[in-house]
């Protein structure tokens, strides 16, 4: 046990946000809320940092209140043993959240809750004794971290209480049913003297009343908690929708009122939000403040948060209408920075650091990927580069789309399924590529917003923009980009080889077309995983060259470092190249960042999304802390993203500074801590380190010539005929120098 505690106190240092001194408050600036009192919304973590450890256990209390702003609410749900003991558990049932149905397989039994037969084990039949010396806690949400499932004893309030946090919030479920079993809530209560008790919550208005004389001696706030409108509450056997047409009856006992977020900002069937309610301004007219529940980040809400958990906290306190006086949540450092870091964050603000912000395919996270309407976005966004995958049509028609294969992003497959084919050299499977349609064709299909984790979660994106937007010629996005920023990736060497398509020679010359390559002020990147790509673009000195990697790599050496300094300034590389990450945790860092600093090169890391799903739990599920852990802890020169938004907000916030002292600070999570404090035993076994990167790897052959097309179909041969001139001479080597070149493109940022 005193190991573990160690381990989580070097976690609790090296990886969360504690709030600085005092006297930093000054560095932001006073903010005007539209709470009862004019307050900063709080924070109220439910059994502390519930996303990750099982709910009220030590950790995750002492986690929340080390990760979170000052001021942090740690809510207890009260369950009752049947010697009177007070515990923090989720629901009045044990079997989901604790090991006990493995200890007593034979103690299942069924009790009536509010009207309704519940079936489980409770707490109620088992003494204080029996519950802390035998059970022990689980996740009782199966999507999040397993690993420290039975490692941590249940906590009684008392021991909450002990930790001293900043405030306490007791919530108190099933008082009607503990005195059906001769339990009191309100004696237990009077037995602790309501001392360090902040709030006291219930959905039933006659425990309420019968506490809310003691309530008012020792200061603490009653709270009448609504539950499902349609639901009967048990001391007036009316509906909570009922009860909710008159909140100023609810005055009378209480402080406040606690809703499931719906309640303020419902959701249609489509996930989408509909207006607001009345709810807050009518509960604040009657004097009562209003606090939300339902908040978590690997729950996503509405597609209208574009999957940010802190774009929803700011819908309820920085709307310009109303604000909510707090939040109930799994996840308290994301509502802490919401709150104290994003809100009220108005205008253009200037940028802390120098980190870019480069989208992927434009902001196409909420738009179909390449469309007029994803740059629109990205550049409202803040991006400092829009990036442009250039493809080419039949006809020689230049166009932005992510891959040459048109079926999975658009509606080709549906129109043009005839004219599907197989090309091993790029694919192994049948698509419809956009060099076998004409620019006219291609115009005619629907682009369709594509979505990474359909298929693994059924995660799907904003379906109301799922055919949003048009398709952009090169030309078109040259002329917008030329005011804001670009990048692009295309596939070079089959159409040259192939189609006599000269993709390289159609981007040069439409950046000479449209002046870009003599810009002063903006200047121009050009990417490639291909060093002979890149040795094309050398000749124009405004041009910054990128090097692709996009395979894994555990290391840099110095040769592959100075062997890519002569061909590229910068390098992307993936996100797992940087932290390796082993059963959704990051357990480890690497040292690929320094040494390409070392070499003077700058990195990129690609692809970050904001879905859960894809984000390591020890950055909270929270895409937020992940830009800060690559861009503040690993210290990269730019972020690769299909969510520009999120990552400007980051880079803009104050909070992105930890250079300047000031109450709250975003902090990046530090690689291997979070694994460390489970049992080892628990932990999921360690992944090969990827192999450093080689540099006969970044050695590429020439690019091939452009077919002569018009002389293979004066003479009938085809483009790959042996000996033919203009062609790969084997086809082992043209697959080779086609792997080597399957993304290539060019990026222009603003300085």
């Amino acid at each position: 046990m005193l190991r573990f505690l160690i381990l989580f106190s070097l976690f609790i240092h090296s990886c969360v946000a504690a709030p600085k001194a005092p006297a930093a408050a000054a560095a932001l600036p006073t903010k005007k809320w539209l709470t009862l009192n004019g307050q900063e919304p709080g924070v109220v973590a439910r059994g502390g940092i519930s996303g990750l450890f099982p709910e009220s256990c030590a950790l995750a209390n002492d986690l929340a209140i080390s990760s979170s702003s000052p001021g942090l609410t740690i809510l207890c749900n009260l369950q009752m043993t049947n010697d009177g003991a007070g515990i923090c558990l989720p629901d009045i049932r044990l079997d989901n959240a604790t090991t006990i149905p493995t200890l007593f397989p034979k103690g299942q039994k069924t009790y009536k809750v509010n009207g309704q037969d519940l079936k489980g084990w409770f707490a109620l039949d088992y003494s204080a004794d029996t519950i802390f010396s035998n059970v022990s806690l689980v996740q009782n949400i199966y999507s999040r971290p397993s690993i420290f499932d039975g490692q941590m004893p249940i906590s009684a309030v008392e021991d909450v209480l002990g930790i001293k946090p900043p405030k306490f919030w007791l919530s108190v479920q099933n008082d009607a049913f503990y005195m059906e079993h001769k339990l009191s809530p309100a004696e237990y209560l009077r037995s602790l003297g309501f001392r360090g008790i902040t709030f006291i919550s219930s959905p039933e208005i006659g425990f309420l009343k019968s506490i809310g004389r003691d309530a008012v001696m020792s200061k603490t706030k009653l709270i009448f908690e609504f539950k499902d409108p349609e639901a009967m509450e048990p001391t007036t056997n009316k509906k909570y929708s009922e009860i909710l047409q008159n909140l100023a009856a609810i005055k009378a006992f209480a402080s406040g009122v606690l809703v499931p977020k719906g309640y303020i900002w419902p959701i249609d069937s489509a996930k989408y939000l509909k207006p607001a309610t009345t709810l807050v301004a009518d509960a604040h007219k009657a004097g009562l403040e209003v606090y939300a529940s339902g908040f978590a980040n690997d729950m996503p809400a509405s597609f209208n948060y574009s999957y940010d958990p802190s774009a929803e906290y700011l819908q309820f306190v920085d709307n310009g209408q109303f604000s909510v006086d707090g939040f109930i949540t799994d996840f308290p450092p994301t509502a802490s920075q919401a709150i104290t870091c994003f809100s009220h964050q108005k205008g253009n603000l200037p940028k802390a650091g120098h980190a870019l912000v480069i989208t992927h395919n434009g902001a196409s996270g909420d738009y179909p990927g390449c469309t007029d309407l994803a740059y629109q976005k990205a550049v409202e966004d803040g991006a400092d580069v829009i990036d442009c995958s250039v493809q080419m049509s039949k006809d020689g028609i230049a166009f932005c789309h992510d891959s040459a294969d048109l079926t999975a992003s658009t509606t080709a497959m549906a129109t043009f399924m005839s004219r599907a084919t197989s090309v091993p050299e790029i694919q192994p499977t049948n698509g419809v590529f956009s060099y076998d349609l004409t620019w006219a064709e291609i115009q005619s299909l629907k682009p369709q917003i594509q979505s990474p984790f359909i298929t693994k979660v059924g995660i799907t994106r904003n379906p109301a923009n799922k055919n949003a937007g048009k398709f952009v010629t090169l030309d078109d996005f040259l002329k917008f980009s030329k005011e804001k920023a670009v990048t692009g990736v295309l596939n070079a060497a089959y159409l040259a080889s192939k189609k006599g398509l000269g993709i390289v020679d159609a981007v040069k010359s439409a950046l000479t077309k449209s002046t870009l390559d003599k810009q002063t002020t903006q200047r121009v990147l050009i990417q490639s995983d291909d060093s002979s790509v890149l040795a094309g673009f050398e000749a124009v000195p405004p041009y910054t060259r990128v090097l692709s990697i996009d395979k894994e790599i555990g290391d840099a050496p110095k040769a592959s470092v100075d062997e890519i300094k002569k061909h590229a300034d910068a390098v992307n590389i993936l996100r797992s190249s940087l932290v390796t990450i082993s059963g959704s945790f990051a357990a480890g860092k690497t040292n690929v960042v320094e040494e390409m600093h070392k070499g003077n090169i700058s990195v990129y890391v690609s692809v970050l999304r904001n879905e859960y799903i894809s984000i390591a739990f020890d950055y909270f599920s929270d895409p937020t802390v992940e830009f800060a852990t690559f861009i503040a802890g690993n210290g990269v020169d730019g972020v690769i993203t299909e969510f520009p938004a999120t990552a400007t907000r980051y880079l803009r916030s104050p909070c992105s500074d930890l250079d300047k002292e000031q109450p709250y600070a975003i902090l990046p999570a530090e690689a291997g801590s979070l694994i460390s404090v489970a049992n080892k035993e628990a932990q999921p076994p360690a992944s090969a380190p990827s192999p450093p990167l080689d540099a006969k790897d970044v050695i590429d052959p020439p690019l091939p010539p452009v077919a002569n097309m018009a002389a293979n179909n004066a003479t009938g041969a085809t483009p790959n005929a042996p000996g033919h001139s203009g062609s790969i001479a084997t086809t082992a080597n043209l697959c080779l120098s086609l792997l080597a070149i399957l993304a290539m493109g060019f990026l222009f940022a603003t300085e």
